[in-house]
């Protein structure tokens, strides 16, 4: 959810910008070459007016002109597009969000990636507080298929990677309900895809469940998880979809508007909003 600076007005107050905009919102709605005739039609604009502020735009490369008459978005927009998804950090993306959701649970949020064939936890909102006996630090590591942000990245796979990583690594346990067994974590894998979420049922260590939903980068693919931690006596299904709303919330800040028809295989469905 984009968050709007309350200081700042609705819209330009320089009437030719608020205009440029609108011109370049008709042609980010399509693909192909737009004629001046229409854009004119579905901005309003006359087509002297439409017509002068395109060839500004197309002098300054925002604008293409293919053919007499016709114009898209120009490359100068994708190479600004590129500079600025260069800069996104994705730790500095989720950690406001991460603090406020925090705030309303009041129990440990974690932000976590995949490297190899394990997690490694980059950022964490948490307190004393929250009753939890274990944090994991930063910079920590963590197996895959015992945690629930590590199943996110398993479901995100192939079947075939799946199997892979599970005779490479052999699957090993650390508590009593960990998943040791290739056909079980397939389900649990399975499950995952269908719900948008993966679980950590004590799995990792005794006496603490998680929950993770997926952070989505602006081509769809899964760039981490963000996972809630508690005492497993105290996990409150209710925060599910505040997870999943924050979840969406960084990803949106990444560049994310939803899966096209190429997105990997695995990906998940996202709350709407």
């Amino acid at each position: 959810m984009k968050r709007i600076d309350p200081d700042l007005p609705s819209k330009p107050s320089v009437q030719v910008l608020e205009r440029m905009f609108t011109l370049i919102d008709v042609l980010a709605s399509r693909e192909e070459a737009i004629s001046l005739k229409e854009i004119s039609e579905r901005t309003g604009l006359h087509p002297s007016t439409a017509h002068r502020i395109l060839n500004d735009l197309t002098i300054g490369r925002f604008v293409d002109r293919p053919e007499s008459g016709t114009y898209r978005l120009g490359m100068r927009l994708l190479e600004l597009g590129n500079l600025v998804k260069a800069r996104l950090s994705i730790r500095d993306a989720a950690l406001a969000p991460m603090r406020e959701l925090h705030r309303q649970i009041q129990q440990p949020v974690n932000l976590s990636m995949r490297q190899g064939d394990e997690i490694i936890y980059v950022e964490r909102a948490y307190s004393e507080r929250s009753g939890m006996q274990v944090v994991r630090a930063i910079g920590g590591r963590a197996p895959l298929h015992l945690t629930s942000t590590g199943k996110l990245f398993l479901a995100a796979d192939d079947p075939q990677r799946v199997r892979a990583y599970a005779l490479r690594t052999g699957l090993p346990g650390q508590t009593r309900n960990s998943i040791t067994q290739l056909a079980t974590l397939e389900r649990e894998l399975a499950k995952s895809r269908q719900s948008g979420i993966a679980r950590d049922n004590e799995e990792l260590e005794l006496g603490v469940r998680c929950i993770a939903a997926g952070v989505y980068d602006d081509q769809g693919r899964l760039v981490a998880g963000l996972s809630i931690s508690a005492p497993a006596d105290r996990i409150d299904e209710s925060w599910t979809a505040k997870l999943q709303a924050t979840a969406l919330d960084i990803s949106t800040a990444l560049g994310f508007s939803g899966f096209s028809h190429s997105a990997p295989h695995g990906t998940f469905s996202l709350p709407v909003r």
